[in-house]
């Protein structure tokens, strides 16, 4: 045992201590800041106060206009000019963004906005938001409608949704749960990827060096490709203490923490749920990270493992597909039936969890499934672990998995 940590904090220490590692984590760090003090940011950069011109040639509507503007919250402010001419000469000096004319149509406002350019819509719906509720006045006034029948036209009319079945989730629960998937599916996804991905790059990298010969020699196969993926593993948790650390204070020096977790429904998260979280993250890791190790040992060239791990980057990107559609339809057959389908249960399995009210044994039935998976992998993966590590030959396919179990034969 005391071989395996050996590898395992030699892998967990160079990582931590490699360039990219460090720059990686300080650019991630940055945005995180960022978004954390986006609004401060935006502020720094914010333009100055749009100004916008008037014409009326009919009808009086600018003062109703302006007050619309005002009610709406709007930053835009209101310049009256006499004539057109006069509206396009402050616009060619930058007096103004832009013009609206104003006519009456019939007793009701109409409008024709004019700009340098209008991929900015900002302004023009603004403008005609403010002329629509200036319109709605006048049509009320006409037809002699109260404020109060006026509120009581636009009041959301009420609607509720119900389950029959008492354990079934309400759709408070629902929305709460319905953020955390969102994220976990996420999380699950990218570090499957990315750190997956490193176990491979990791091994391909000894491999290219020819220090393996000496490795296995001293280190039987199965605990040198464990050893990478606790070392890479360690790794990963690290990196997450990080984030979760640096986010949560740099939300707190914003008061931001209580906006984002109602904004995510996290306020009441079920402990299951997270335990759940936990488990199926875990076993993710471990069974996509043991398949980038077996892949990872058959390449010889760093630039040939893209290619190598196409299949499993495919399966990730699948499942990550099944699970975002699943969102809106978790009760769906195929959702149910791709949640015990192991390369996709770490991600539909906790999907149909945190969203149904899901019974105990198909919960265990996809998390058994996954450990007899993981279990074969291992086993099956030792052998190409030993055996393709050996192979310096272009391998560039799957075909490989065969000759490298050969070698392990004849060693």
């Amino acid at each position: 045992m005391s071989k395996f940590w050996i590898v395992a904090m030699h892998t967990y220490i160079q990582k931590v201590k490699s360039k990219s590692f460090i720059i990686s984590t300080a650019v991630i760090l940055l945005f995180m800041a960022a978004f954390a003090n986006l609004d401060r940011i935006i502020g720094l950069f914010g333009d100055e106060e749009e100004k916008i011109g008037v014409v009326a040639l009919s009808g009086d509507y600018f003062a109703a206009l302006q007050e619309q503007l005002k009610a709406s919250g709007s930053e835009l402010a209101l310049e009256e000019f006499d004539s057109e001419s006069n509206a396009k000469k402050a616009e060619d000096e930058g007096d103004i963004s832009g013009y609206l004319l104003l006519e009456d149509q019939a007793g009701l406002p109409a409008g024709i906005y004019k700009a340098a350019s209008i991929a900015d819509s900002t302004e023009s719906t603004e403008l005609q938001n403010a002329l629509q509720q200036v319109q709605t006045v006048i049509m009320t006034e006409k037809a002699n409608i109260t404020d109060e029948q006026l509120a009581a036209i636009y009041t959301p009319v009420s609607f509720e949704v119900e389950a029959l079945n008492e354990d079934a989730k309400s759709e408070a629960e629902l929305s709460q749960a319905r953020g955390l998937v969102y994220i976990m599916i996420f999380a699950i996804y990218f570090s499957v990827l990315v750190y997956a991905g490193m176990i491979a790059n990791e091994v391909a990298i000894e491999k290219s060096s020819r220090v393996m010969e000496i490795l296995i020699s001293s280190v039987s196969p199965i605990k040198q490709m464990f050893a990478k993926i606790t070392g890479i593993a360690l790794l990963t948790l690290t990196q997450l203490i990080i984030f979760v650390v640096v986010g949560y204070l740099a939300l707190m020096n914003n008061s931001g923490v209580g906006d984002v977790f109602e904004l995510f429904n996290f306020n009441n998260i079920e402990t299951k749920t997270v335990i759940y979280a936990v488990v199926f993250t875990l076993l993710g890791y471990l069974l996509y990270a043991t398949m980038a190790a077996c892949l990872g040992s058959l390449v010889s060239k760093l630039e040939d493992l893209q290619q190598m791990l196409l299949p499993m980057t495919m399966l990730v990107i699948f499942g990550f597909l099944i699970a975002m559609n699943g969102l809106s339809n978790p009760e769906a057959n195929f959702i149910t039936i791709t949640s015990y389908i192991p390369f996709f249960t770490p991600m539909i399995m906790f999907l149909r969890i945190g969203m149904l009210d899901i019974a105990p044994l198909e919960i265990a039935i996809g998390i058994i499934l996954m450990l007899v998976t993981i279990g074969l992998l291992a086993y099956v993966g030792a052998k190409v672990y030993k055996g393709g590590v050996l192979m310096y030959s272009n391998s560039t396919s799957l075909k490989d998995i065969r000759k490298a179990i050969n070698l392990t034969k004849n060693q």
